[in-house]
């Protein structure tokens, strides 16, 4: 029996028994009143219909007699019927009214809050009470409500990060524009090899947020197939190793004789090791060293890019891979770094069935990025 079948059985269960509990409270009063009820009524109404010495004396026909008492029961029943019934009905009514209020008042505080969070007020929460299967409800809808505030405070918050990150180029090809306009800058290809440096930067933000929102979406198609682990850290570092020349950082690849094959696909896991090798390069002061190692783990080959950098206080390292993060704030992206590297990279490893994290023993102390990726089935 799957949840949904459990629950609305539970619940079509405790709205059943709710109604038959209001039925057996009304049969209870009710007959408790008539039983305390029916007596007295009944004497009342024998005693005042005939004197008691007609009675005693005989001048009463048998059959008139019989009548005479039928019609007093019948009075005396139907006034204890009455009393009885309307004790029933107050009562029906009162555990009515409490049944109900359990179950609505759960309801139409969540229709209050539904209506709310359709107006945006995602901080709004309802009461859990109990464990019954409206708890369950209860806090389920709680849940979701929460992560609707997450995502709603992640989307003004890369709202303004992309803002933010378009802005710095944006108003330095617009300074450039007009410095070219006022005769202030020489009319010269260095002048417009910076104005198109700008624009490439935007174009690069542009394609990475692109990527980045089908990575989220889960819509990447990749085309995974066994691939031999060496040739695609000498491909990355093929492609990195001019600026690596160009910046004097020393790029050093540390692989087996034999390196085992992964389900990968190539494209992509070359674009996880280009960006964080070019993390792990923008990190990396001049005359500094930065080291590939790849090793076998299990059913997994883990693939590590060591630097002797900046390094990462602890405090940062659990929000390295999220978009646009930066343990300076103050710092701009002049290195050419869109922000975005990184959370790409831990979202192309996630969906090869992998894992990534960052290791540092603190500012100053270099850092370790590494992955893993499913070895292929020989």
């Amino acid at each position: 029996m799957n949840p949904l079948e459990y629950v609305h059985k539970r619940l079509g269960l405790k709205f059943f028994l709710s109604y038959l509990a209001v039925i057996v409270t009304g049969a209870v009063v009710m007959l408790a009143a008539a039983q305390g009820v029916a007596p007295s009524a009944f004497a009342r109404h024998m005693g005042g219909s005939v004197p008691m010495g007609e009675m005693m004396g005989g001048n009463m026909m048998g059959g008139s007699m019989t009548e005479f008492m039928f019609g007093d029961f019948r009075r005396a029943l139907t006034e204890a019927v009455l009393i009885a019934s309307g004790a029933a009905v107050v009562a029906a009514v009162v555990v009515s009214y409490l049944v109900s209020r359990k179950i609505v008042d759960p309801v139409a505080e969540m229709v209050a809050v539904t209506r709310d969070m359709a107006r945006g007020r995602y901080s709004r929460r309802v009461k859990v009470s109990g464990e019954d299967e409206l708890g369950d409800l209860a806090s389920n809808f709680n849940a979701m409500a929460e992560a609707l505030e997450e995502t709603e405070e992640r989307r003004q918050q890369l709202i303004g990060d992309v803002a933010h990150e378009l802005r710095t180029p944006l108003t330095t090809i617009r300074s450039y524009m007009e410095g070219l306009e006022d005769g202030v800058l020489p009319q010269e290809p260095g002048t417009y090899h910076l104005v198109q440096r700008e624009a490439e930067r935007l174009t690069r933000l542009v394609e990475d947020l692109q990527q980045l929102s089908r990575a989220e979406a889960k819509q990447l198609d990749l085309r995974t197939h066994p691939v031999e682990t060496s040739s695609l850290v000498r491909a990355a570092v093929a492609r990195l190793q001019p600026q690596y020349d160009e910046k004097g950082v020393i790029l050093e690849v540390v692989l087996p004789d034999r390196t085992p094959h992964i389900m990968a696909d190539e494209d992509r896991i070359i674009q996880v090791l280009m960006n964080v090798l070019g993390n792990a390069l923008r990190h990396t002061p001049v005359g500094g060293e930065v080291s590939v190692a790849a090793v076998r783990k299990e059913k997994e080959v883990q693939l590590s890019i060591a630097d002797n950098g900046i390094g990462i206080s602890p405090e940062h390292l659990p929000h390295v891979f999220e978009r646009f993060f930066k343990a300076d704030r103050s710092r701009s992206r002049a290195s050419g770094g869109s922000g975005l590297g990184l959370t790409i990279a831990k979202y192309l490893v996630e969906a090869h069935g992998g894992r990534i994290w960052a290791e540092s023993a603190g500012e100053g102390k270099g850092s370790t990025f590494s992955f893993t990726l499913p070895m292929a089935q020989s």
